[in-house]
């Protein structure tokens, strides 16, 4: 086959445009398809819930004031950090404003074709070894179907967009509200109000906090090992998970109850790819994406690479990783594998991951303390200049400190002084 490759990137976040800058550095001939009217994905705010004016599905979980809950230093690309000093917690819009501008450093936001939803994308061929993709979208605006055919396929729809909202025993009787922390986006409707924020993550932390500013008491419901050591409001208790709700409440697993006028679930999101059509071979079972080589290559049609799936690391950083990973396969710069020998692979290292750590399905892309191993293997494999150490250790420095000050800690600033060292300078 003659001429330039042609790659289809799936989503303009933080993924989809680090996709395809280097597919376009790779000499691809690049398309990038938004549901959105702007790039920037989860970080573009919308005070919008529940459904757009084209009836698809609120993107965005970005809420008013949100700022970083990692130092800036970390968050940008390898070859393109966020500027700036003497600040290392940054609001939304510095970081929404920071991907734009590297959309327009590398010359991707002319290959972005706006409000265009991705419908079905589909294997064609004969054999997995001789197959292109059709894409269909649908040009919101003009309400019009499109088929493209493309070469590979990036998979960047990001993972913050639909909610995964737990069902407790009486639920259906209970007669307050609830929502879900994708749906909130300030804290004055809580004024005066009791509220159950479940979850201790990033955002029921962050938000159960924010809450308590204007309601009268909110609970936290959770069950982290340790409870964090943040000093929260006084207005604000915290409780093990629930077990069953009441017409007013709920009943925690201690056996203590209380009543809420509203019930927030900080309870995370589901991995979901419904434009991937059933012959991609791709499942997602409690957010557990098979088969998967290195957690980003479809092993079923190797020319699928998915960006971004893995959580709790430095999302730009490994996105980097995850994309020229797929790129030198893609162009021939490495051998891809056999499919067999990316099973065994990926069997290996699940087999470690629910056995010898007794981790859940739905722990299968978490990283925390492996990220490190994950990045070292990933440039290793391609022979890809590796992440700096650094980078992970101001990671787990920085994602201790949100636990135990959550109120202080984003007052915190950082410097990088080399590959292995960062200093704390305020």
């Amino acid at each position: 086959m003659g001429g330039k490759k042609r790659v289809c990137v799936i989503g303009a976040g933080t993924a989809g445009l680090c996709a395809a800058k280097h597919s376009i550095a790779a000499g691809m001939d690049v398309t990038v398809f938004e549901q959105m009217s702007e790039a920037g994905g989860t970080w573009v705010y919308s005070e919008d819930i529940g459904k757009d004016k084209y009836g698809l599905q609120v993107h965005t979980s970005m809420y008013r004031g949100l700022r970083t809950n990692l130092p800036k230093e970390i968050m940008g690309y390898p070859d393109f950090p966020i500027p700036g000093e003497g600040v290392s917690y940054i609001p939304a819009a510095e970081m929404l404003a920071f991907l734009k501008s590297y959309a327009e450093s590398f010359g991707v936001t002319s290959l972005i074709n706006y409000n265009h939803h991705v419908i079905r994308v589909r294997p064609v061929g004969q054999v997995t070894e001789n197959y292109t993709w059709e894409v269909m979208v649908k040009d919101l605006p003009n309400n019009q179907l499109l088929t493209h055919t493309f070469d590979f396929i990036f998979v960047c729809n990001g993972h913050y967009h639909t909610p995964y909202s737990p069902r407790y025993p009486g639920q259906d009787d209970y007669r307050g509200t609830i929502t879900h922390s994708h749906d909130y986006r300030c804290p004055e409707p809580y004024a005066g109000k009791t509220v159950l924020v479940i979850g201790a993550g990033p955002s029921g932390m962050d938000i159960a906090y924010d809450i308590s500013k204007h309601a009268d008491r909110v609970t936290l419901s959770h069950h982290l090992p340790e409870p964090p050591k943040t000093k929260f409001p006084d207005n604000v208790t915290q409780r093990p998970d629930p077990v069953n709700f009441t017409e007013d409440g709920v009943v925690f697993k201690d056996g203590s109850s209380a009543t809420f006028d509203v019930v927030l679930y900080c309870t995370g999101y589901r991995y979901t790819f419904p434009f991937l059509s059933v012959d991609c071979g791709i499942t997602v079972e409690e957010n557990f994406v098979q088969p998967l080589y290195k957690h980003c290559v479809n092993i079923n049609y190797p020319t699928m690479g998915f960006a971004g799936l893995p959580f709790y690391v430095c999302a730009c950083q490994m996105i980097d990783l995850q994309v020229r990973f797929c790129v030198k396969l893609w162009s021939g710069g490495v051998r891809m594998p056999s499919r067999k020998e990316m099973i065994a692979d990926t069997q290996r290292e699940m087999e470690e991951r629910f056995q010898k750590r007794g981790y859940k399905k739905r722990h299968a892309h978490m990283m925390g303390p492996d990220q490190g191993k994950y990045y070292a293997d990933l440039a290793e494999c391609a022979g890809l200049v590796p992440l700096k150490p650094v980078i992970t250790k101001l990671h787990n420095e920085s994602s201790q400190k949100f636990l135990d000050d959550l109120t202080n800690f984003r007052n915190d600033v950082y410097e990088i002084v080399d590959d292995e060292t960062f200093i704390q300078v305020k």
